[in-house]
């Protein structure tokens, strides 16, 4: 991809956030909360909350003491006091749903995760204030880790697909919440990432305090969501975890006028009223014209916007050259991943053509009475070859599918899998007949056990957890079943199984063990298919002269002849065959006692 096609969004994000005036609500929710607490109170950690309820809004704020705050976090000795999901499994549950098959583990802040804890028994109570209208969750230094662990707490009590809108949580000045496993849990699910924003001046200590300022990248805490970073000359927004750990060190300005952490609510209140007076007085950020590719050129105009380099500056020392190289790359990098992000909706359309294409041959070659399994097995003509591309494509973007359903958080998993469980079963049922032919032809064996690709696996345990248990057919199901697919998308290796029993039946090489295990599964593949039939869950198409299917029943038809079924073999399968009873299946008239 051309770097002239990559731009870098953070001046512009930046400044839809403050037009928008999120952040002037935001803060004065915390603001109106420090308000009411008693100046004169001894300080102490612990978190105030509220709820205000605006005409097309809910705020939820939290609020705790700023020096408090980071005289815990740095008094626990940073990166060593972390909770592990593991370790919260059993005492404090809340976030299990965040472990993945791919991400089963994270850490949280001891601190944070304790002040959340303290307030437990009043989450009942702060979700029942919420109603249809957007709900924006706010806080200051560890309150605003609070409201980062309400939010994803939030995230997996409500049903997104039924909201119209998802909580947006805005922290200013919070400290990292968690580790790597964290981030990970929440930057790879993209809506849940973007429902966080951190407002971070670079006068405040306290978001800072679990970095390691000498190596940030190395830091054992990491950032998700996007941070809107603060100086005297604007903002800017960023989304890279690594690119966020490089400025929160580097465009901190330490100095003797925030000796006292809880000045930092001056630092935000005047941060607030400065960015809403640019928005007033319609003040915007000057872009310096540079001799500089597009990319580079937008990177360098968000480190001017939060103070790293001086507008017009000429000369830049190395320690600037190298920031803006990292910070280049690794913005690069994301932009690259957002429009590379697997979107199974855009895909949608082209995979319906190739389902439509497999329709149409399973058509052509019902109607020449062989059915689209056998004439897959036994290729004779150019669309055969042309059902090879199409099933490819549609099981490589399938195959996609599951596996980032896998490592979607349980229930946006569970939400995701629901979703698009139609069309992903329609798949199974018309494609894995073709891989089975395939196995089969290949003279191998048992491929249930041995042969079947994950993903179908995968899509048959999505539909066995969302359907209801089967009852007696419809008779809308009986008339439509012409036009039906099988249900069990493994039928033909059931068959394929039950003619290689025929065979080991009738041969004379094969042992006695062999002979009576053949008919054990002989008869258990009969109860299979009756089963099937009652319940008009498999396709008359079994039925074609040529299919495989009625070359089992010949085959399986002289075995019982010959008597090595035993004398007299009976069964409710042989009698409906013998009788030629199944040509009324295609009808929904056939009646299975």
């Amino acid at each position: 991809m051309s770097q002239n096609h990559l731009f870098s969004s953070g001046l512009e994000l930046a400044n839809l956030v403050v037009n928008s005036g999120v952040l002037y609500h935001s803060w004065a929710a915390v603001r109106d909360l420090y308000s009411e607490i008693n100046q004169n109170e001894q300080q102490s950690l612990s978190v105030r909350y509220k709820v205000s309820q605006q005409p097309n809004s809910t705020t939820i704020a939290f609020f705790t003491w700023p020096a408090c705050s980071k005289d815990y976090v740095i008094q626990g000795g940073g990166g060593e006091e972390l909770v592990s999901s593991s370790t919260l499994k059993e005492s404090f549950p809340l976030f299990e749903f965040l472990c993945t098959k791919t991400n089963p583990q994270f850490s949280i802040n001891k601190a944070a995760l304790e002040l959340f804890a303290s307030i437990r028994d009043s989450l009942p109570s702060l979700t029942s204030q919420i109603d249809s209208k957007p709900v924006i969750i706010t806080g200051n230094s560890l309150g605003g880790s609070v409201a980062s662990l309400f939010t994803l707490w939030l995230l997996e009590k409500i049903n997104l697909s039924s909201t119209k809108t998802r909580p947006l949580c805005i922290t200013f000045g919070s400290p990292l919440v968690g580790d790597d496993g964290l981030q990970e849990a929440i930057s790879k699910y993209p809506t849940w990432n973007s429902c966080f924003l951190h407002v971070v001046s670079n006068q405040d200590p306290i978001p800072r305090v679990l970095i390691s300022p000498h190596n940030p990248i190395d830091s054992i805490y990491k950032p998700f969501g996007t941070f809107l970073l603060h100086s005297e000359l604007g903002c800017a927004c960023f989304e890279d975890s690594q690119s966020i750990l490089d400025l929160l060190t580097a465009t901190y300005s330490e100095g003797p006028e925030n000796q006292n952490p809880n000045q930092v609510l001056e630092f935000y209140e005047a941060l607030v009223q400065h960015l809403n007076h640019k928005v007033i007085c319609k003040d915007a950020t000057q872009l310096v014209k540079r001799n500089t590719k597009s990319f580079e050129a937008g990177i360098i105009t968000q480190l001017e916007a939060i103070g790293l380099v001086r507008p017009q500056q000429q000369q830049r020392n190395n320690g600037i050259d190298n920031l803006i190289t990292r910070t280049e790359r690794q913005e690069k990098k994301l932009v690259i991943l957002k429009r590379h992000v697997f979107d199974p909706s855009k895909k949608l359309n082209d995979m319906k053509i190739n389902m439509a294409y497999l329709e149409w041959y399973k058509k052509r070659f019902k109607d020449k009475g062989i059915g689209y399994y056998d004439s897959y097995k036994n290729p004779s003509n150019l669309s055969d070859l042309n059902v090879v591309r199409y099933k490819k494509i549609l099981t490589c973007y399938w195959e996609e599918m599951v596996d980032e359903a896998e490592k979607k958080p349980q229930k946006e998993g569970a939400s995701f899998r629901t979703r698009w469980l139609f069309a992903g079963t329609n798949y199974r049922r018309m494609c894995e007949p073709l891989d089975i032919a395939e196995y089969y032809n290949k003279g191998l064996k048992d491929y249930i056990n041995q042969g079947r690709p994950k993903h179908y696996k995968q899509l048959e345990q999505w539909l066995k957890e969302t359907e209801k248990p089967a009852s007696n057919p419809s008779q809308s199901k009986k008339q439509n079943v012409a036009y039906s697919l099988t249900e069990d998308s493994c039928f033909w290796a059931h068959v394929e199984e039950a003619r290689i029993s025929c065979e080991l039946l009738s041969s004379r090489e094969s042992s006695i063990g062999e002979k009576e295990s053949s008919k054990h599964n002989l008869v258990e593949f009969e109860n299979y298919v009756l089963s099937l039939m009652k319940n008009y869950a498999v396709s008359p198409e079994i039925f074609l002269p040529r299919s495989s299917f009625m070359l089992w029943w010949k085959e399986y038809e002289e075995i019982i002849r010959k008597g090595i079924m035993g004398a007299a073999y009976y069964s409710t399968l042989t009698d409906l065959m013998k009788s030629r009873s199944y040509q009324n299946y295609a009808t929904g008239g056939l009646e299975i006692p």
